[in-house]
């Protein structure tokens, strides 16, 4: 058995985005769900005027899951490498691990988010661009072949 090659930087930065992420969303998601009506945040009930919500509970919830808890529980993995056998099963590619696959997922519902929110707002904020940046972040670090290599299964 070939030894596992030592992260390198750019899984650490990985690492990194997924838990900045996850200490936002769990944060912004947290007082969504507290406050539905959004006041906490300055956020109007109408930006959901455009949405099958009437208020901010549910997005909160998905916020606090979705791109909260996920990605912690990725970084950890991440870090770890541990085995989560009903994870390894939502995996498109086996020969890597799952918190990698996942990692690359995470990528994809941060930026499929934000297009649901410009949508549903109907404009255009510096957040939106930063966290679709950080999604795009997300996606390119998982498909550097340093990282890749690191994380495929010997």
């Amino acid at each position: 058995m070939i030894a596992k090659t030592r992260k390198s930087f750019a899984c650490y930065l990985l690492i990194f985005l997924h838990v900045f992420l996850g200490i936002g969303a769990i944060f912004g998601g947290s007082l969504l769900m507290v406050s539905p009506d959004g006041s906490i945040l300055s956020m109007p009930l109408e930006m959901l005027e455009n949405s099958p919500f009437n208020n901010f509970l549910i997005p909160g919830l998905i916020l606090f899951v979705g791109l909260g808890i996920l990605p912690i529980i990725t970084a950890i993995y991440l870090i770890s490498e541990k085995s989560l056998k009903i994870a390894e099963k939502l995996s498109l590619y086996k020969e890597t691990h799952w918190s990698w696959n996942i990692s690359l997922y995470i990528g994809f519902i941060l930026i499929i988010w934000i297009i649901i929110q410009l949508y549903i707002i109907q404009g255009v904020a510096f957040i939106h661009v930063f966290y679709i940046f950080l999604g795009i972040a997300i996606q390119s670090i998982t498909l550097l072949p340093s990282v890749k290599a690191h994380y495929t299964n010997n």
